[in-house]
């Protein structure tokens, strides 16, 4: 951790770097995540080059590929080349005295792969892949989905994985069964824009004229 001398006040291994959250609270993160992904404003907010992609999320048949450059080609052939060439330019070293820490080089995240129990061969073919993670339909965490606290970060499910998110986190009408006693959060109104509703002319026409005070 030192390179030329010790640090002044070090840091104690004792620190709480983390804190206690419920495990419902840490469910809902996700499931609010991944909602997220699927907003194609929030993807490209956070930096995602999906102007060629067909839709928002993106849901591949399969992607039982041999190797990885046929996994790269069925990935181009999706229109995820640009945001995947995007992270390739990206690679630099890191400034500060963090590059002598085996941590060299920085870059940004590319796509994450969601696959489930039929695309085994996935989590060989992806590895290599630069900016490119993996994770199991059912070990879904906010780390991957939001990284560095961002929403919106743009997701590749696999058939059999999609299908697998309503037993994952449950519906509207039917509960979770991975997750005994989850139940998905409902959205309280259906249009959250507050100036589209005052503005509308349901509202504007209960509404008595506006007094004026006369002199």
């Amino acid at each position: 951790m030192c390179r030329s001398a010790r640090m002044f006040a070090p840091l104690k291994i004792w620190r709480k770097w983390h804190g206690r959250a419920n495990i419902t609270q840490r469910r809902h993160a996700v499931a609010s995540a991944l909602a997220a992904s699927a907003c194609a404003p929030l993807v490209m907010a956070r930096g995602h080059r999906v102007e060629g992609v067909p839709e928002l999320p993106l849901v591949v048949d399969t992607l039982t590929a041999e190797n990885t450059k046929g996994l790269l080609a069925t990935l181009n052939a999706f229109g995820c080349g640009d945001d995947l060439a995007k992270v390739r330019r990206s690679r630099k070293i890191r400034s500060g005295q963090g590059k002598y820490r085996n941590s060299r080089y920085v870059m940004r995240k590319g796509p994450l792969i969601i696959y489930g129990d039929k695309s085994d061969k996935l989590k060989q073919t992806a590895r290599n892949l630069p900016g490119v993670d993996i994770c199991h339909v059912s070990r879904l965490n906010v780390l991957q989905l939001a990284p560095g606290g961002h929403l919106g970060r743009f997701c590749v499910f696999t058939e059999d994985a999609f299908k697998a998110l309503n037993n994952t986190f449950g519906t509207n009408k039917a509960e979770c069964v991975e997750k005994r006693g989850y139940h998905i959060n409902r959205t309280v109104m259906n249009c959250a824009d507050i100036s589209r509703i005052i503005n509308s002319d349901q509202v504007q026409s209960k509404l008595r004229e506006q007094r004026t005070s006369i002199r």
